[in-house]
Order: structure tokens, then C-alpha cells, then sequence
């Protein structure tokens, strides 16, 4: 089967949804999670998980920072999707709701 080593979106759903299913205990893990998935092979996956596992390592070790959403928030201004109390008190005077 030929594949590529990129990775869709939808592939990497497809994989962490299938992880949730077939666990380390579940025999041939390996090609459920790759018949999963779809256009990849074993070894792609395999290799793909070990990924994963080293990202999530590096993480824990707390080798990458967490994002400062609330500085982000506040960087951005009024463009921002995130609503506060007050935007929600304005909405519904406008609305007339309140």
C-alpha cells in the first residue's frame, strides 16, 4: 500500500480515537490502528506513535511550555472569541433580553 509520511488531520483523529480502542493488550494492535487510520502502514504508525509518546515525554518533563493563553487573549483585543462577563451583560442589554 503506498502512503505518505504526512499526516492529515483527519489521519491523526482517526489515530487517537483507534489508540482509545486498541489498547497495548489488543492483539495486532498495530494493523487495527493502521486499518484505522487508512493510508498507512505498520510501521508508519508504529513510528508515528513513538512520536507521540517522546512528544508527550518532553511535555511532562516540562521541556515545552504551556501557552500563556490568558496573555494571548489580552494581546489580541477586542478581536478575541473569548467573552467576558461584561460582553455577555452588553449582549443582552442589546438583545433586550435582560
Amino acid at each position: 500500500m503506498a502512503s505518505s509520511s504526512v499526516w492529515t488531520t483527519k489521519q491523526n483523529k482517526k489515530f487517537e480515537n483507534a489508540l482509545a480502542i486498541y489498547d497495548k493488550d489488543t492483539p495486532d494492535r498495530w494493523q487495527n490502528l493502521a486499518r484505522a487510520v487508512g493510508g498507512k502502514t505498520v510501521e508508519e504508525v508504529k513510528r508515528h506513535y513513538e512520536m507521540l509518546v517522546e512528544d508527550l515525554k518532553q511535555i511532562e518533563e516540562g521541556h515545552v511550555p504551556l501557552p500563556n493563553y490568558r496573555n494571548a487573549a489580552t494581546t489580541i483585543g477586542a478581536s478575541t472569541k473569548g467573552y467576558s462577563y461584561m460582553d455577555e451583560e452588553q449582549r443582552m442589554k442589546v438583545l433586550s433580553l435582560r
